[in-house]
Order: structure tokens, then sequence, then C-alpha cells
């Protein structure tokens, strides 16, 4: 088993911070290696250069939030406890990765090549594991409508992270909301909306 590095983990936090703070394309890897107290020696050891911070932070982000929401989903019975602790994952692990959070909202056009293509292949596994929990919300093998159903759950899909997603512009961890509670709202909006537009169909 591979030893945990706390000092590329630190040096990721605090890259984070600064490209949330000042955004990608204005930091520079002097202005990182300032905020993260590292040499640039030393970041070289860990990253290749900028480019490659930024795809490391982009790639550990969604391989750890969608590993927990595997974990978090696999201990829950019904498809609505499921889409639940889908939602009450997402929402606690970026309340402690605000940063991150708004790095993956902003930044994701900033990676080139091959890390632009393995970051979008994570994010698509991330966002088909959320339209699989509408599947099965929907009762899909019961009332299957082929293309015209795939569309609209995406479209739901997007929806939901639309409302997850924002939380860092406004969301404060340490006011008096709970992250287990702002889940909690999400998860009530998004069911019973989405379950008066199936209603509807």
């Amino acid at each position: 088993m591979p030893t945990y590095d706390h000092r590329r983990d630190r040096l990721l936090s605090c890259a984070a911070k600064t490209f949330a703070r000042f955004g990608y394309h204005r930091t520079s890897m002097r202005d990182l290696a300032k905020a993260s107290e590292m040499s640039l020696a030393g970041m070289y050891y860990y990253v290749e250069g900028k480019e490659d911070l930024l795809y490391q932070i982009q790639k550990s982000c969604f391989e750890e939030v969608t590993a927990g929401a595997r974990a978090a989903v696999a201990s829950e019975t019904t498809p609505e406890s499921r889409l639940a602790a889908f939602i009450r994952h997402h929402v606690t692990f970026f309340a402690t990765h605000m940063a991150e959070m708004k790095v993956l909202a902003h930044e994701d056009a900033s990676l080139t090549g091959v890390p632009l293509d393995e970051v979008r292949r994570l994010k698509k596994t991330y966002v088909d594991l959320c339209v699989g929990l509408l599947e099965a919300l929907d009762g899909v093998a019961a009332t299957p409508r082929g293309g015209a159903d795939a569309a609209r759950r995406r479209v739901a899909a997007f929806t939901l992270f639309g409302m997850m997603n924002w939380m860092y512009t406004w969301y404060d961890p340490k006011g008096p909301v709970s992250a287990s509670a702002l889940a909690d709202t999400i998860t009530g909006l998004f069911l019973n909306g989405y379950s008066m537009e199936v209603a509807t169909r």
C-alpha cells in the first residue's frame, strides 16, 4: 500500500486555494511556492508545472468524490435514499473543499490535451453515476421510453449539480446551516420537483 504523502496533499490544497483566489492564469509557480511554503525544486518533485498541478487537483478531487459517493450509495437500499446519500456526500465533501469546488467550476477548460481528456472522463463517470440513480428513481425497467427519458434524466442531473456546485459562492461552512442540513434541503427540493416532473410525462 502506498504511503500517504502529506506534503503533496498540502501542495494541492494550497494551490487550489491560490487558484480559487487569484485565478489559474494569473497565478505563477512562484506564487504557488510562496503559498505552499515550498521551494520551486520541492514543487517540481511532485508536479511537472502549473498545468500538471491543476490537473492533479482536478483528478484527485473527482477520484475522491466519486469513490466516496459510490460507498455512500452502496449502504442504502432504496432509490430515494441512494440519491439522498449521493447528494449528502457531494455537499458535505465540497463543504470542506470549497476552493477545489471553485477551481473545478472555473478552470475546467484551462487544461489541454490528455490531462483535459482524462478529467472530462472522470467527470463523465461521476455524472453517469448520478444519472444511474435517477434511472433507478424513475423505475426505468418498468417504463422505458428510450432517448427522450435519457435526455431528460441528464438534464435533471445537471440541474441537480447546478443546485449543489454553486454553493461556494454563498455557503459558509462555519455559519448557522450545517452541510448535512443543506444537503437535506437540496434533497427535498430536488426530489419533490423531480417527482412532479416525472408524473407529468
